[in-house]
């Protein structure tokens, strides 16, 4: 799809994960076990075509997603033509009222006006969700709109998607304004903070953006422009989950303990592409039992599991009950150990506390590299 470049945007730098994003950007968190967010918007991009990509890194700690990324040759990007460029903002402080998606762009405008690509598709790195953005510069082309924009129609926006924007929208799939979703009514049109757009015009909103107002959004100038544009919207089918705290990370994972919304995320046709890490099977000991979970290679299992994702080499000892839990990479749940309702760290034990039980609905989080 020679006719588009992307973006991943860092439109989610004012969302605050508890715990986890002290380490490491939303972005970079550790997902089903195997993937990290990020590679969903990228291998989106890679599977429909599109080979040049720029994403942006807006925030504090952001060795671990760039290790992640590397040269981007994990997502089967063209070697000859293709290119991912990691693009940081010029920013000194996370989650200020500065820091916004625009102001990456702004600072990193000599690259986005050199590139050749006619069009733009922009896509976050908090959302999770498979689309095939081929299909959507078609639709988006042959509309001959000025911006196509890509929504998810819930039922519970009251309980989840709180922070993220909404669209409204007339019979005509028109977008009529885009606002907060304050949680008022159960049904929504959740923004996806995905675009598709000409450049040029891109470029005209980024810099009109900016001589406005210095803490605008790129979905902000386009609402205080909407009379003028043509903005039209699609909706997306199949799993969605936008990470913006530890409880939507916490049901996104567990979610997909469903086989249909898995089958729905996770497609041999559409690969997923992560980094790969070399590594004996899992051991599964005398008297272990696991029930509905999905466990990551490298792992040591003599205990129970049941409604859990545990990442590469975690280990669960003899007696010890993991449930409703997400163990991230190298942590240990030791004998005895009853642990529910937790998002576990990396590197981090549950040893000498016996019981660490927390309610579904305000999961506890267990600190990377501590010892309880």
């Amino acid at each position: 799809m020679a006719k588009a470049f992307g973006i991943v945007s860092s439109s989610g730098t004012h969302f605050q994960v508890k715990g986890m994003q002290e380490f490491r950007p939303i972005s970079a968190f550790s997902f089903l076990g195997r993937y990290r967010i990020i590679d969903f918007p990228i291998s989106n991009m890679s599977n429909s075509g599109i080979d040049r990509l720029h994403v942006y890194i807006n925030g504090s700690k952001p060795r671990s997603l760039t290790e992640h990324l590397g040269s981007g040759r994990i997502y089967n990007i063209n070697s000859k033509r293709g290119k991912l460029q990691m693009l940081f903002a010029d920013m000194n402080t996370m989650n200020t009222i500065y820091n916004t998606d625009v102001a990456g762009y702004a600072a990193n405008m000599e690259i986005i006006e050199r590139t050749h690509e006619d069009y733009v598709v922009i896509t976050p790195d908090y959302m999770v969700f498979t689309e095939n953005f081929e299909d959507l510069l078609n639709k988006h082309i042959e509309s001959e709109a000025d911006i196509t924009v890509l929504y998810h129609k819930t039922q519970n926006a009251k309980f989840k998607y709180l922070g993220c924007q909404v669209l409204n929208l007339n019979k005509q799939k028109g977008v009529l304004s885009i606002e907060p979703n304050l949680g008022n009514t159960k049904d929504k049109n959740i923004f996806m903070d995905t675009y598709v757009m000409k450049k040029d015009l891109f470029i005209d909103l980024v810099k009109s953006a900016r001589k406005l107002s210095s803490v605008y959004t790129l979905s902000q100038i386009i609402n205080a422009r909407i009379a003028d544009l043509d903005v039209r919207a699609i909706k997306h089918n199949g799993f969605f989950a936008a990470i913006t705290d530890l409880k939507s990370y916490f049901d996104a994972n567990l979610d997909l303990l469903d086989m249909k919304q898995a089958e729905d995320l996770v497609n041999p046709a559409w690969p997923i592409y992560t980094r790969t890490t070399d590594s004996c099977p899992t051991q599964y000991f005398e008297g272990c039992e696991v029930r509905n979970s999905y466990i990551s290679n490298g792992c040591i299992v003599e205990g129970k599991v049941e409604n859990s994702i545990v990442g590469r080499g975690c280990i669960i000892k003899k007696g010890a009950v993991v449930k409703n839990c997400i163990m991230l990479a190298y942590s240990e749940v030791g004998e005895g150990v009853y642990a529910e309702n937790q998002v576990i760290d990396k590197w981090s034990k549950i040893i000498h506390t016996k019981e660490v039980v927390s309610e579904a609905d305000n999961p506890g989080y267990i600190r990377r590299d501590d010892t309880l």
